[in-house]
C-alpha cells in the first residue's frame, strides 16, 4: 500500500467532506472549474490507426497520469505504463506519473488552465464531482476505449470482456460513457471464519440468527458489530443491500431516483429498525462511534467485533493488522425474515476506482491507450496479486492464488448471481450520501443520538432539498 493510512480506502467511495476536506467543490469553484474548455489547440497530433494502434495513439507524445494515492498503490499503475512503454518505444521517459490524496486541490488549477492531465484516478476525500463535470463537459466520451479492441482478444472490444453494469456506471441519463471504473468492489458484511469458529457459529443467513449470535459474542466478552463512526457512510455497504432484499430492487430504484417519500418505503423502515436494534442491545463495540475506518478495521482485526461493513478493499487496506489465520470473508445481508422480496446472497457489488480522461488532455488517446493496456489480462493479474482486489474485467484470475477475503468475494458474486445491486446515490448525489445521510443521520442512529423513524425523517427532507435544488443535476436510471 503506498499511501498515509487514513486514506487508504476505496475509491469508489471517495472520502467525505465531513471532517472539513472538500468533497463537492463550491458553486463558484464548480463554475471556474467548468471553465477550461476543450482547447483542440492544445492537442498532440494523433498516430495512425492500425491494428496495433486502435485508437490512433501518437506513438512518440507524452502521456501524463495522475492516480489518487490510496489503498491500492501506485506500483498498479506504473506497471501499466511500463507497458505502455513497451508497445511505444519513443513514449519512454516521457510519461508523468504523479500521486495525490488531494485530487481537486492539485487538479482544479489545471483544470481552470485548460492543462488537465490525459489521465485521472479521480478518488479519494477530495475527489472531483462528476455529475458537475458531466454538466459541465468536462470529460471524454470513452466509447472509443469501449468499442476498441481488447488487448488480449482483437476479436473482443473492450466493452464485451467488463463486467456487468460497468458501463453503465459511467453513464449519467444514458448518454456516452465519462468514467471507467477499474476495480470491482464487492460490499457486504466481513467477518473472520476463525473467529466463528471459535463460537461454534457460522455466518448467520437470518436476522434472528444474526441476533442470536451478537448475544453469544457479548457473553464472551466480543462485541457483535463495529464501524467507522467517524465515517458512517460505511453503513450503506451492508444496509442497502439489505433494504433492497427486503423490499425488492425498486426500493433502491426509487432511492436513486429521489422519488417523493422513497426513504419512508416499509423497508427501509424494517432495515433501519434491525440496525438499530444492535445499538440497542449492546451489540456493537463500545466506542464505535468516534473510530476511523482504520481504526475499526484494527479493532475488528483484534477480535474485538465479529462484523464490520465494508468493501472488498478492506483485505489489502488491513493486511498489516489482520492475523495470518483470520480467514477474511464476506457475505451478503442476513435476510430479516421469509417475506423478503429477494434471496439470501443478495449483495452489493459494483465499480470501483473511476478513472476519467479529461476534455481538454492534451494526449486523451494516450489516456484511452492506458487504460485498455490496464483492462488487459496481464495488467489485471498483476492488480489483484498485488491489491487483493478484482479489476472491471470478467475474469483475470485464472490461475492465481487468491487470498482467503478475495477469494470469499468471488464465492459471493457466484452465490447472488443475478441478484446483485448497485445503489447509484454515492455517484450522483456525493454530498447527499456522505455528508447528509452518512454523517447526518446513519451516524446519528447507530450512535443511539436518533430513532430509526427520526433518521428517516431527516433523511428524505435531506434528499427532498437535493431534488428541489435546481443547482444540482439530477439523474435517473434508464
Amino acid at each position: 500500500m503506498g499511501s498515509t493510512p487514513d486514506f487508504g480506502r476505496r475509491d469508489l467511495i471517495k472520502r467525505s467532506a465531513a471532517l472539513g476536506l472538500v468533497a463537492v467543490p463550491s458553486i463558484s469553484t464548480l463554475t471556474a472549474c467548468a471553465s477550461g474548455g476543450d482547447d483542440d489547440g492544445n492537442k498532440v497530433d494523433k498516430g495512425k490507426k492500425s491494428d496495433k494502434n486502435p485508437l490512433a495513439v501518437n506513438e512518440s507524445a507524452a502521456l501524463d497520469v495522475v492516480i489518487f494515492d490510496g489503498g491500492f498503490g501506485q506500483k498498479y499503475a506504473k506497471d501499466a505504463e511500463a507497458e505502455y512503454a513497451k508497445a511505444y518505444p519513443k513514449t519512454d521517459g516521457k510519461i508523468k506519473h504523479s500521486a495525490t490524496q488531494k485530487i481537486q486541490t492539485v487538479l482544479q488549477p489545471r483544470f481552470n488552465g485548460g492543462t488537465p492531465p490525459d489521465l485521472i484516478d479521480n478518488s479519494g476525500a477530495e475527489q472531483m464531482d462528476f455529475g458537475t463535470l458531466v454538466a459541465k463537459n468536462q470529460l471524454t466520451d470513452l466509447t472509443p476505449l469501449l468499442d476498441a479492441p481488447s488487448v488480449d482478444d482483437p476479436s473482443k472490444k473492450v466493452r464485451d470482456t467488463l463486467r456487468p453494469g460497468v458501463v453503465e456506471m459511467g453513464q449519467f441519463d444514458g448518454k456516452p460513457v465519462w468514467i471507467l471504473y477499474y476495480a470491482y468492489t464487492v460490499y457486504g458484511v466481513w467477518y473472520s471464519k476463525t473467529n466463528l469458529e471459535k463460537l461454534d457459529a457460522e455466518y448467520p443467513e437470518t436476522w434472528d440468527d444474526m441476533l442470536k449470535l451478537c448475544e453469544k459474542a457479548k457473553k464472551k466478552g466480543v462485541a457483535g458489530w463495529t464501524y467507522p463512526g467517524k465515517f458512517p457512510y460505511y453503513m450503506p455497504f451492508s444496509l442497502y443491500p439489505f433494504i433492497a432484499k427486503i423490499g425488492g430492487p425498486e426500493t433502491l430504484i426509487a432511492i436513486d431516483n429521489l422519488e417523493p417519500n422513497a426513504w419512508k418505503h416499509p423497508a427501509v423502515k424494517a432495515a433501519f429498525e434491525a440496525y438499530y436494534e444492535l445499538y440497542k442491545k449492546g451489540y456493537i463495540l463500545k466506542g464505535s462511534p468516534g473510530l476511523t475506518h482504520i481504526e475499526s478495521q484494527t479493532a475488528w482485526n483484534q477480535g474485538k467485533a465479529l462484523f464490520i461493513p465494508n468493501g472488498s478493499w478492506v483485505e489489502n487496506e488491513a493486511k498489516k493488522t489482520t492475523p495470518d489465520n483470520f480467514q477474511m470473508a464476506v457475505s451478503a445481508p442476513s435476510s430479516l425474515d421469509s417475506s423478503d422480496e429477494m434471496p439470501f446472497g443478495t449483495i452489493w457489488a459494483s465499480g470501483g476506482e473511476p478513472f476519467i480522461v479529461p476534455k481538454a488532455a492534451k494526449n486523451p488517446e494516450g489516456g484511452m491507450e492506458l487504460l485498455r493496456i490496464m483492462l488487459g489480462e496481464k495488467s489485471t493479474k498483476n492488480f489483484v496479486k498485488q491489491v487483493s482486489s478484482l479489476t472491471s474485467l470478467n475474469g483475470g484470475t485464472d490461475g492465481l492464488s487468491l487470498p482467503p477475503g478475495l477469494a470469499s468475494a468471488q464465492e459471493a458474486l457466484k452465490k447472488a448471481g443475478t441478484n446483485v445491486v448497485n445503489p447509484r446515490l454515492q455517484d450522483w448525489y456525493v454530498a447527499l450520501q456522505k455528508q447528509q445521510i452518512g454523517v447526518g443521520a446513519l451516524g446519528e442512529m447507530m450512535a443511539g443520538r436518533m430513532t430509526p423513524a427520526e433518521a428517516i425523517k431527516k433523511i428524505q427532507k435531506f434528499a427532498d432539498d437535493t431534488a428541489k435544488d435546481d443547482a444540482v443535476k439530477k439523474y435517473k436510471h434508464a
